[in-house]
């Protein structure tokens, strides 16, 4: 029944999910005792300061401080074994209490982890979404243009340009297109989600949508030759199929036969990997991001980094972690919908 497969995989992605957060805690874990431990050190200091400007007696000053210290250290658990810590910072994490950030702050100025992250989703699922629909459209048209046309010269020159740019670093095609668009022919902004000031009412959806160009024709430049190559062989090897070769005989035209009915059997594949590839996004291009200045999770992560906020880090892991396993999971509920044999041999 669909429904024990569809239950069957839903615990399978939420233990995967589990222990990849106790993966992420077990890594961190060190490096959070270190950040706490400073923290707190931070803070006693700060407390020790005030306390004695007020002249309190050096006795009452030393008890209160270690009164302090003590508390502190049962807050973020430090007294206890690893495995507790490790565990608990693992519990918290899939109850989604992520804490408060180290150095790190929203724009509101708060130091919740949640929010931060929050913030950072939309722009990256933005950018990333907008390139991956423009890469699908002209990937998709493009591949059946040459699988129409196998062996001519727009075949051949669509494989030989998908082996020469399929290779190229994002980051080295970004810096190319960032000095020729924006220094040489100052025609896009070098970065940034807005100008500043940003402009209000539709002039600031406008400022997006012109800051948002020059990196959504970076990565469709970099990505559509490849889903175009793709598709096109799997086009090929559905024009061979049978029923094709039934609906010529019945006198069926050849882009009827090649949208209607190549198109919609060669789809699945092409589905899955254009969701592969946006779930894979959600994480933000960490390189990407930074040559273009855009405020994403992948610049959130390097910041993270940068500061050292552990915090952020284990935040944004398991929340790009979370985001791409239960689309994993979505995806395989989709097939075993559609595909009864998917189940069968998911043994549901």
């Amino acid at each position: 029944m669909y429904w024990k497969y569809a239950l069957k995989r839903i615990l399978y992605g939420y233990a995967m999910f589990a222990f990849l957060v106790l993966l992420f805690a077990v890594i961190f874990n060190a490096q959070m005792e270190k950040t706490q431990n400073a923290q707190i050190r931070e803070q006693l200091n700060a407390e020790r300061l005030s306390l004695t400007q007020k002249r309190m007696a050096p006795e009452e000053l030393t008890r209160l401080m270690q009164e302090r210290e003590q508390r502190l250290r049962d807050q973020y658990h430090l007294d206890e074994p690893i495995i507790s810590r490790i565990l608990s910072a693992t519990w918290d994490t899939l109850t989604l209490r992520l804490g408060t950030s180290t150095n790190i702050r929203s724009q509101a100025g708060e130091r919740d982890v949640w929010t931060i992250v929050s913030e950072k989703i939309p722009r990256t699922v933005l950018l990333f979404t907008v390139a991956i629909a423009f890469d699908i459209v002209l990937g998709v048209w493009l591949g059946l243009k040459t699988a129409r046309r196998a062996g001519k010269l727009l075949d051949r020159t669509t494989s030989v340009t998908t082996m020469v740019v399929y290779g190229l670093p994002t980051w080295w095609l970004a810096m190319i297109l960032i000095m020729l668009l924006v220094y040489a022919i100052p025609i896009f902004p070098s970065g940034g989600l807005h100008s500043v000031p940003p402009p209000q009412g539709f002039g600031y959806t406008l400022d997006l949508l012109y800051h948002l160009a020059l990196p959504v024709l970076t990565l469709v430049v970099l990505g559509f030759w490849g889903r175009a190559y793709l598709t096109r062989n799997l086009v090929l090897g559905t024009l061979q199929e049978d029923f094709i070769m039934s609906a010529r005989a019945r006198g069926l035209s050849e882009p009827r036969i090649l949208y209607g009915h190549t198109l919609r059997a060669a789809a699945p594949p092409i589905v899955t990997m254009s969701l592969l590839s946006l779930l894979g996004s959600f994480g933000g291009a960490l390189i990407f991001e930074g040559i273009f200045s855009w405020p994403g999770m992948g610049n959130l992560y390097w910041i993270a980094v940068q500061q050292n906020d552990i915090p952020v880090l284990m935040g944004n892991l398991a929340i790009t972690t979370a985001l791409y396993v239960g689309g994993l999971v979505l995806l395989d509920l989709i097939y075993g919908f559609l595909d009864p044999r998917i189940k069968v041999s998911g043994k549901a």
